[in-house]
Parts: structure tokens; sequence; C-alpha cells
């Protein structure tokens, strides 16, 4: 934790899984994932586990385990969002076949701090939140399962302590271009994202270089950061 006790000691979170898809936004009806996963992805994950209104997560750092692989599939989906004002969806009418590229055998180590925001209670402490995170980790416990980039595709996670050695990266450099780096949303999105409208979310974007395997991820208020 540092001097003025708002934000925490770096917590290294280890996650996996068969599958995941990091979405470009470019790419519109085509799912096409980003070679890593993205800083808004890995907030995701942590959120699943621990989420609170008084905290937020400061994503610094991913690391690659697995090399980078890919997996084409087509697959079916359903073309528009039910309305909670409709009767139904009749899914036969909505149904489109769609192309993804996604990346397969995944791995990464998630670098993040807890932040205090300003919605804390007069209970609300770093330590009550560091307590809480370690132990829904050692217990498997989330809000929901995380997943990676897209609901479909599961995560597994573990946690990596402090006096644990980390899994070695990948010893691959690349540049990778412009990627997402979160999204804002206003008091008329919810939290899911799932009615999120273009006047409700305001993407940001950074230069990504991965570097013998590490993703050093700016601070929000960093010049590298753009929207």
């Amino acid at each position: 934790m540092n001097g003025n006790g708002k934000r925490s000691a770096p917590f290294r979170l280890k996650v996996w899984g068969r599958n995941a898809c990091f979405t470009r936004p470019e790419m519109k009806v085509e799912r096409v994932s980003y070679d890593v996963m993205t800083p808004s992805a890995a907030r995701g994950v942590l959120e699943a586990i621990l989420w609170k209104p008084a905290i937020r997560w400061l994503v610094e750092r991913i690391d690659v385990l697995a090399p980078i692989r890919w997996e084409s599939v087509r697959r079916n989906e359903v073309g528009s969002v039910m309305s909670p004002r409709s009767s139904g969806l009749f899914v036969e009418e909505q149904r489109q076949q769609r192309a993804g590229l996604f990346l397969r055998e995944v791995a990464y180590t998630i670098h993040a701090r807890l932040e205090m925001t300003d919605n804390v209670g007069p209970e609300d402490n770093l330590t009550k939140f560091q307590e809480m995170l370690l132990r829904r980790v050692e217990k498997g416990q989330c809000f929901h399962r995380p997943y990676l980039g897209c609901r479909e595709f599961a995560a597994d996670f573990t946690l990596i302590h402090l006096n644990e050695a980390l899994p070695e990266p990948i010893p691959e450099t690349r540049d990778l271009g412009w990627m997402l780096y979160d999204i804002q949303h206003d008091n008329r999105a919810d939290r899911d994202h799932v009615h999120c409208c273009t006047e409700a979310c305001r993407p940001s974007f950074f230069r990504a270089e991965l570097n013998k395997g590490i993703l050093h991820v700016p601070s929000s208020d960093s010049e590298e950061v753009r929207q």
C-alpha cells in the first residue's frame, strides 16, 4: 500500500483458458481478436472476482505466458438484442452466421492494484478489500465466471503470491498497434454494458507493444492514452 492509503500493493493473478477473443472494434461484424489480452478485458476478469463501489482496479501489466496461436471458427449468432418491452425474440428469424478469428490455449499473468474511490463508506479500507480478495480467490469465488473477452470463453484463475516466482513470459517482442485501453460508461449504461449505446460509451486507445512477452499498461491519465 502506498503512503496515502488509497492504493494497494500489486496483485498478480494468473488466468488461462481454451479460447479467447479480445475483439477489435474496427472489425465491425466479424469477431477478430487482438493478439493479446486488452487492459479492459483484464479489468473485467478482476471485477468478476471482486467489485464494490468503494474500489476500482488499476491494471499495470499483462504477461503473455503461452505462444500466440489462432483458431478460425464459423458460428451462429443472434443478430439483435431483445428489448425489455418486447414479447420475445424469434431466434430462427434473427440467426446470422459469422466468422471469428480467436486465440487458443491462452494464459496470462495480470498485474494490478486496488484503488479506493470517492464512494467509500465509513467502514471501508484497503485492508478489508485486500483480505476479501485473497479469500475469494483461494475459494474460487466470483460474482460471475470470469471470461476471456467473450462470455463463452470461460477463464480459470489463481493468485500468485508476492513470495512466489512469476511464470516466465514468452520470449517475443512485437508492435501490437493501437489497442483498446478501456471504455468509460456514463450513468445511462449498466455495468455489464449490455445496453451500451454510442452516446453512453467513450472508448480510449493506446499504442501497445509486447516486449519479451510483457505488455506494459499506461495509467489512465497518461498522454499515451487517447480517446
